[in-house]
């Protein structure tokens, strides 16, 4: 029985399943690379700068690593992602189809949640195996990024001061380009 390679889903998955499925059966697998997205909250003060916060519990830290102001609203309480049914999964399946030319790799599947998600939540996987690891590993990198700027999907944070749209991002389109791709969305 042959895996989809896509999934757009409003439950979670299970990576082990997801990867005993994908490599279920075939003796040439050698490497599995797989990559799992997390709702996190990019502006608490322990996702800014160094990423660990040494103050005690319930003192948040400035990005210079300082006791922190008092919340400016831009907490993330939760994410809520949309798209657009069947043109996604045919994006993401072309993405798919081209790592599949550029890479010698012998399966990938992507799972992409949708709907309304908390932090520490899991958004999205991608999974890929081939013989080699190094094949793997790029496939991998290169699905993720092109992923995060061309598959058709619009991220809306919920924060005290309200909801608001997340942008494209520079380093986003720049990771991108470095496979020789040129789609500037930021």
């Amino acid at each position: 029985m042959s895996v989809a390679r896509v999934s757009i889903q409003t439950n979670d998955f299970d990576l082990s399943r997801e990867v005993a499925a994908l490599r279920a059966g075939d003796k040439r697998v050698g490497a599995v690379c797989s990559f799992i997205g997390t709702v996190r909250d990019r502006n608490s003060a322990t996702t800014l700068g160094t990423g660990v916060s040494s103050s005690p519990p319930g003192v948040a830290l400035s990005p210079r690593g300082g006791p922190a102001a008092k919340d400016d609203g831009n907490t993330i309480t939760s994410m809520e992602l949309e798209h657009y049914p069947g043109m996604t999964e045919k994006a993401i399946e072309a993405m798919i189809d081209e790592a599949h030319r550029r890479f010698d790799i012998l399966g990938a599947r992507v799972i992409h949640r949708v709907g309304l998600l908390q932090p520490e939540d899991q958004i999205m996987m991608v999974a890929v195996v081939s013989a080699h690891r190094g094949q793997s590993f790029q496939a991998c990198e290169f699905l993720m990024d092109y992923l995060k700027t061309q598959a058709p999907f619009w991220k809306k944070e919920q924060t005290p001061e309200g909801a608001r749209w997340v942008d494209a991002r520079v380093s986003d389109d720049a990771a991108l380009a470095r496979w020789g791709i040129s789609a500037p969305n930021a």
